[in-house]
């Protein structure tokens, strides 16, 4: 069963059901159409309840509505958790609450590290959240502190910290598992959270915490002046309150802690990637410097297994997407012809490499009514993703049009039409379209911004159309004419239609392959359309000798019989 993303809000009315999806952190339901989920009925309040999203849970408040909020049959009064499939009454109105149907180990990691409701995290520039510095720990040195400090203890860490995250390769499971560990390793800590930063806006981003008692539900104020410098010097940090300034009658959302510990969490290439913080309100709780360096292991250790498994999720999505890819890549190859045209008389090649997985590059080849042969060739601007979808609609338009539409130049123009119609913005595509009369031995041909075919004449001489025909690209200019240009094939001469990735192939200097090469070979190789479009193939992959492809390549070669 695919995965539910969001919690839904499922209104019943009259026997009907709208469904809301639980998007933003608070949700207002009421009778007012600002609502987020607006209720029409005097039995419902303008503004009646909100629900609110912390992590993995979710909470219903009543505002002080009329006629109340009822979840499963009982009136609320205060902020109160919705399970899976509880029922919410407002008014006369019903509504059915779903979780996200997520793996259950998942959701409980969630559940584990979400913030409480009334809880937030935040970096103060209060210098009263700071405390007094009693000592710091240079992490640059060692990224598990010294190892000459009561090292049995240190080990003894490590590998009970080791033990914990074994076989954790979920990012949502390694954080709370962290701090577990934390709260068994330091028996006085009470508090403890740890702070991700945020690849896209740098800014710290609270990912796990924890209470020693659950009941607890006090604010975490951090001061900044501590993270930066935990972060910018990569130090960690202990410091505690002197005894006299701490006020037992004031609230500890004041951070007026005992004792705190914070150490930055390094990354594989020693740069910052978070932050530890823990602290306790226990006076003879206070952490030591032999706790920052045993801190410091911990943190050493954690990090470690985090950037493990952050680059295991990243192994596991690039070989999903690897996966998807080659699939694509299958699908466009279906695209293309499976086999080519088996008419008396003619002989038919093509070749098609990618860059990418996908590519940009397309040809056909069909017969059409006995007794007519049609082609199709193009390139599309670039390469890769984008250029194999607009590859794929090229595909689908130039069928569906030329199996109406036999004249190929104005079969040609309404396909500039339509492609160009809703065409990517900076891209373009290059086609020739081509029809051969297999009675009157006629070719004719249409170019809209492609490169000129090398007809191969039967003594080895080459002809090309003359570049004042060569169009625009298609999906450049709309209601664009196309001259088309008609020449009788004769016995012995072979057509080879190519795109850029031929001609511009690169070897390990960066030289180009070239049209003179090209020509060249065209000219002293077989005209037998198999053994040309193979010669040209060898000597470009000759040419390139192993180098990185840059761009698709694709050929056709066709003639007609007999040959030399």
């Amino acid at each position: 069963m695919a995965e539910q993303s969001r919690a839904q809000i499922i209104v019943l009315k009259s026997g009907e059901t709208m469904t809301y999806e639980l998007v933003q952190d608070e949700t207002i339901v009421g009778r007012a159409k600002t609502c987020d989920i607006p209720i029409e009925s005097n039995m419902v309040s303008t503004r009646h309840a909100r629900i609110l999203r912390r992590g993995a849970r979710y909470f219903i408040e009543d505002l002080a509505s009329t006629n109340g909020t009822f979840v499963d049959g009982k009136r609320i009064a205060e902020l109160t958790e919705l399970k899976d499939d509880e029922r919410i009454k407002l008014g006369p109105f019903m509504m059915r609450f779903n979780l996200p149907v997520v793996p259950k180990e998942r959701r409980l990691a969630e559940e584990h590290s979400a913030l409480p409701p009334n809880l937030s995290v935040c970096i103060s520039d209060d210098a009263r959240s700071s405390g007094v510095v009693t000592a710091t720990l240079d992490s640059t040195s060692s990224r598990f502190g010294i190892l000459q400090a009561k090292p049995q203890e240190k080990l003894k860490a490590i590998i009970e910290i080791s033990q914990a995250l074994a076989g954790t390769i979920e990012l949502e499971l390694i954080l709370p598992r962290i701090l577990e560990s934390l709260f068994r390793i330091f028996p006085s800590v009470d508090r403890g959270v740890i702070l991700l930063k945020d690849s896209a806006t740098g800014q710290m981003i609270p990912r796990a915490f924890r209470h020693r008692d659950p009941r607890e539900d006090e604010s975490v104020v951090l001061s900044r002046t501590i993270v930066n410098q935990v972060l910018e010097k990569r130090q960690g940090i202990l410091s505690a309150d002197e005894v006299g300034s701490f006020n037992p009658g004031e609230s500890v959302a004041n951070f007026k802690s005992r004792s705190m510990m914070c150490m930055p969490l390094l990354g594989l290439a020693g740069e910052p990637i978070g932050l530890i913080h823990i602290d306790t309100n226990r006076l003879s709780g206070q952490f030591s410097r032999d706790d920052l360096d045993l801190l410091a292991a911990i943190a050493g250790q954690a990090a470690l297994n985090y950037e493990t498994a952050r680059l295991f999720e990243s192994y596991v999505e690039k070989q999903k997407y690897d996966t998807e890819m080659r699939t694509a890549a299958q699908v466009q190859r279906a695209l293309l012809p499976a086999t080519l045209p088996q008419v008396p008389g003619y002989s038919f090649f093509a070749a098609y490499e990618s860059a990418q997985a996908v590519g940009g590059d397309y040809y056909d080849c069909r017969v059409m009514e006995g007794s007519r042969v049609w082609m199709a060739f193009g390139d599309v601007a670039g390469k890769g993703v984008a250029a194999s979808l607009i590859m794929s609609r090229l595909s689908s338009v130039v069928q569906s049009t030329l199996e109406f539409v036999p004249d190929v130049g104005e079969a040609l123009r309404r396909i500039n039409t339509q492609v160009g119609s809703n065409m990517i913005e900076g891209r373009f595509v290059t086609l020739i379209l081509a029809s051969l009369d297999l009675n009157t031995h006629e070719w004719t041909i249409v170019s809209g911004g492609h490169m000129s075919p090398l007809i191969r004449r039967s003594n080895g001489t080459i002809e090309e159309i003359s570049e004042a025909v060569v169009g625009l690209p298609v999906g450049i200019v709309d209601q664009l004419e196309f001259e088309t240009v008609r020449r009788v094939l004769a016995p012995g001469e072979s057509v080879v239609i190519y795109t850029d990735g031929i001609s511009e192939a690169h070897d390990s200097h960066e030289a180009l392959y070239g049209l003179d090469r090209l020509r060249s070979v065209v000219t002293r190789s077989s005209p037998r359309p198999d053994l040309l479009g193979n010669a040209i193939m060898d000597d470009v992959h000759r040419h390139a000798a192993g180098s990185p492809q840059h761009d698709d390549i694709t050929l056709m070669v066709f003639g007609r019989g007999p040959f030399p």
